[in-house]
């Protein structure tokens, strides 16, 4: 008998969203009545080297920082309708995650969570570094390494619900993954069943970046209105067990979910529609349909699967000197000529000091560019209200720190009217990305007991 569907909704589409995202998903889940999962994706590309950042400073540290606020909400109202959750905010420590939900759940006077969490991402210590540098080539990096992640796929989450975990804690797994896994522990599909794979990775997929397929990274005024976006609604896919998905949000909650929302979040990111690369299934959305069966309901269809990389996807980040940033605004009559003679000045002062970024704030900066070619071609225009931006990158914080001093001087040594000056210095970080084989990242879980403490 095929079990009945299951409902995943998205609680977080990045590390520093919104916090009372989960409240409204959790209470249509819990009303649905049926088995259903919450999932918080809380990492970027820089997430895991900033966690790491961060550990070394305090070592209990190193997961999503808004852990306590997103779940604390939510936590016993899961517990109470049975709705699973699964996230990445392990982020660089996965087992202090672990530890601090247990401890909240204590402090919520609630009973102990079964508590999952998936190992085998982290692939920053020393005896992976030769395996790393052989597949980086050429971008190895010299500077030191931050931190070196895989990203793993949906089996070790599945298995951990299998096994009864209530939450799962991830480090870095494959943003879709973390819908893949619930719906393979809940339907008990095979692993290479490709085709129904491919259609629940392009459900999570939909999921994983949280409000965009709901309408706010949609939104465009008179071309493409959303209404009440300040409470937007965050998504819920209902997943059936051939791998489509009908894509909704809360009853009462702002934003919209129609045909176009979905087919713009099913291209986001995507470089190839034919072969999108997971670690679950390479999926081919050339045939898929995506149909509106309702008021802010779509169903996405048709979508095929092919085998899955032999090779995992790996992000290596390390230090790269520090990014120094300054600015200083200019206004009223010829602001625009006034900035343009700040940054000449600029320019000269912390000449052979490196490359330098100036952007005019107002005039061109999204399309301005880190050569400058824009100013040769641009002269001075008329615009009243500017911001000279200027940012340089130097391998010595020592360096760095001139061109700090040198905006803060523009008060006085520069031209008329100039204020607001902000500064800014703080280290940098690189990213390079490598694919290693699929058997040199072993990957699985491991239970906590309610003291967080390996079981």
């Amino acid at each position: 008998m095929t079990p009945p569907l299951l409902r995943v909704g998205c609680a977080a589409g990045f590390s520093g969203d919104r916090i009372d995202a989960a409240g409204p998903v959790v209470q249509a889940l819990a009303e649905s009545g049926g088995p259903a999962v919450l999932i918080f994706e809380t990492l970027a590309e820089r997430t895991l080297a900033l966690a790491q950042l961060a550990r070394r400073q305090q070592p209990q540290a190193g997961y999503e920082p808004l852990l306590d606020l997103m779940l604390r909400p939510v936590l016993g109202a899961c517990l109470d309708a049975g709705i699973r959750i699964v996230g990445n905010f392990g982020a660089a420590h996965p087992l202090g995650a672990a530890r601090r939900l247990q401890a909240l759940a204590r402090e919520l006077g609630l009973r102990p969570p079964r508590i999952a969490v998936v190992r085998g991402d982290d692939l920053s210590g020393p005896q992976h570094r030769a395996m790393l540098m052989q597949a980086l080539g050429a971008a190895a990096p010299t500077q030191p390494v931050v931190s070196a992640n895989a990203y793993l796929g949906a089996e070790a989450i599945a298995q951990a619900l299998r096994a009864g975990a209530e939450i799962v804690v991830a480090g870095r797994v494959a943003d879709p993954s973390l819908t893949v896994g619930p719906v393979l522990a809940h339907y008990g599909w095979a692993p290479d069943d490709w085709d129904r794979l491919a259609g629940a990775t392009m459900a999570g997929h939909l999921l994983e970046c949280g409000a965009q397929v709901t309408g706010g990274y949609f939104a465009d005024p008179g071309y493409k209105d959303v209404p009440d976006l300040a409470h937007v609604g965050y998504p819920i896919a209902e997943i059936a067990d051939d791998g489509s998905c009908v894509i909704g949000k809360p009853a009462g909650t702002g934003g919209l979910v129609d045909v176009r929302t979905v087919k713009e979040q099913l291209l986001y990111e995507v470089h190839d529609p034919a072969a999108y690369l997971t670690p679950d299934v390479v999926a081919d959305l050339t045939a898929a349909e995506v149909v509106q069966v309702g008021p802010d309901r779509v169903r996405l269809s048709g979508v095929r699967g092919h085998p899955r990389p032999a090779r995992l996807k790996v992000n290596v980040c390390f230090e790269n000197g520090w990014l120094a940033e300054g600015e200083i605004s200019y206004a009223g009559p010829r602001a625009e000529a006034r900035a343009r003679l700040a940054a000449d000045i600029l320019r000269r002062r912390l000449d052979g000091l490196g490359p330098l970024r100036f952007d005019l704030v107002g005039v061109a900066s999204v399309f301005a560019d880190d050569d400058g070619r824009w100013w040769d071609g641009h002269p001075a225009g008329d615009a009243r209200d500017v911001r000279l931006r200027v940012a340089l990158n130097h391998a010595q914080r020592e360096a760095a720190e001139v061109l700090v001093r040198e905006v803060t001087a523009l008060y006085t040594c520069g031209p008329a009217g100039g204020g607001g000056v902000r500064t800014a210095l703080r280290p940098r970080l690189g990213i390079a990305s490598c694919l290693v084989p699929r058997e040199a990242v072993p990957a699985g879980y491991f239970m906590v007991d309610d003291q967080g403490a390996p079981a």
